[in-house]
């Protein structure tokens, strides 16, 4: 990788590309949030580049321009069309695109360097185009795999032209990346499957959690578990996305096993799955489900807490293609986690490091009726599960340690090799290594 040198004093500037950004609910906008705070902390320039909310579609626009913690934030609101529907959020994120190569045609907004995620999955491309323009150096982080999850759903058939016009600008926008960040060891491989030169340039950093945002709390005093009745009652939470990457035939299956113990399932989000879970409730009379919106993050303190047992669920097949960031925040909750989930997935690796839950295969529903009947009848056990996973959460996935890792990534895409100028940073960084 090439050196980029500045004039002396001059701290770095990072711009962010991604269509999520608070006040969305998404959870790649949080993470990004919380990310671009800590590289600015860390001395860094940071400004960043949205979309309006997609997923709290119900929230008015956002500001077009604001500085938040000292982070710049612009806004388009082309991106928010048709929010609920596919093809929207397809255009929506097309125009997103095309507007935010508009404004970094601006040498000034595209900075020293340009961070894309791959909300919209094509972002990168456009990375890779600034880069063929301006000779632009670009970061690519990847929470999800394209085409592969398209073609692990049967969205896309797998040697579709467009499924292969997608795997070569892949590789060709890997190429050119000054580094990649993926979420798990497994994406890392799945990369290095299909391009096996880049595999030097790829870091693993999970995603993380706040635990002064959340942390444990008991049911009896928790507001959001009073007001929706699960004080008194074991509950088994799921928060977050219910896409067509998540299992929820496994967790409605463990529900109607369960229709007449003394257990509560609460769905707390949204998805392509959510209203079909639902109505197949209705349907079945389960009573023990409940189902509710998207919290915001001032309330997620309090949902999250409001339950003895919180689920993570894929779907076979998209293992090392995207990676649930709920489970980081469920940790620092202080409860267990079972997760549903494939025999070589690199969750099944994390609970058995950190000891707080269980993994069970896709279709297992009577080993998680079993766990559930186990963690009903020993409280003791359900403490300690927590317990372990807060710890395990606060020694390797917090905001901190993330930015720190992070930025050991930019350093390297700004400077190689040769250590960053003492001026570039308001506060000495202690090293952080690749995992």
């Amino acid at each position: 990788m090439k050196s980029i040198h500045f004039d002396s004093g001059v701290s770095p500037q990072l711009s962010i590309l991604t269509q999520f950004f608070p006040p969305d609910y998404a959870p790649t906008g949080q993470l990004m949030a919380e990310l671009a705070q800590g590289l600015s902390r860390q001395g860094l320039r940071v400004q960043v580049f949205a979309g309006q909310p997609g997923y709290a579609y119900d929230r008015p626009l956002a500001p077009q321009q604001e500085l938040v913690n000292g982070v710049m934030v612009r806004r388009t609101r082309t991106s928010r069309l048709w929010p609920q529907r596919i093809r929207g959020r397809a255009v929506g994120g097309l125009l997103y695109c095309l507007r935010s190569l508009v404004k970094l045609l601006h040498p000034a907004r595209r900075g020293d360097l340009v961070l894309v995620t791959t909300e919209p999955p094509y972002l990168p491309v456009l990375a890779y185009l600034l880069h063929c323009l301006f000779k632009q150096p670009y970061l690519c982080v990847m929470y999800d795999l394209y085409p592969e999850v398209a073609v692990a759903l049967s969205v896309v058939p797998k040697n579709h032209g467009l499924a292969r016009l997608w795997h070569w600008l892949n590789c060709l926008t890997w190429r050119h990346a000054e580094a990649i960040v993926v979420l798990s060891g497994t994406m890392k491989q799945r990369i290095v499957d299909q391009c096996p030169e880049i595999s030097d340039k790829i870091s693993v950093i999970h995603n993380w959690a706040d635990p002064r945002l959340i942390h444990p709390r008991p049911k009896t005093n928790n507001w959001f578990a009073r007001q929706h009745g699960l004080s008194q009652v074991f509950t088994v939470l799921y928060s977050g996305n219910m896409g067509r990457c998540h299992d929820l035939d496994t967790i409605m299956a463990t529900a109607q096993a369960l229709r007449y113990a003394p257990v509560k399932f609460v769905f707390v989000g949204g998805g392509a799955k959510r209203q079909p879970c639902a109505d197949l409730a209705q349907a079945a009379g389960l009573t023990n489900c409940l189902f509710l919106p998207y919290q915001s993050k001032g309330d997620l303190p309090y949902s999250l807490t409001a339950c003895d047992l919180s689920l993570v669920s894929l779907v076979p097949g998209v293992e090392g293609l995207v990676a649930p960031s709920k489970l980081y925040s469920s940790l620092a909750a202080g409860r267990p986690v079972a997760a549903i989930c494939e025999s070589h997935s690199y969750l099944r690796s994390l609970l058995s490091e950190g000891g707080f839950g269980r993994a069970f295969s896709n279709g297992d529903s009577t080993g998680l009726a079993d766990f559930i009947h186990t963690l009903m009848a020993n409280p003791a056990l359900v403490k300690q599960m927590g317990d372990r996973g807060r710890s395990y959460m606060q020694q390797k996935f917090t905001p901190e340690q993330g930015a720190l890792r992070y930025f050991e990534v930019v350093e390297t895409c700004l400077y190689g090799s040769n250590p960053a100028p003492a001026t570039h940073a308001s506060t000495p960084k202690p090293a952080a290594s690749r995992l």
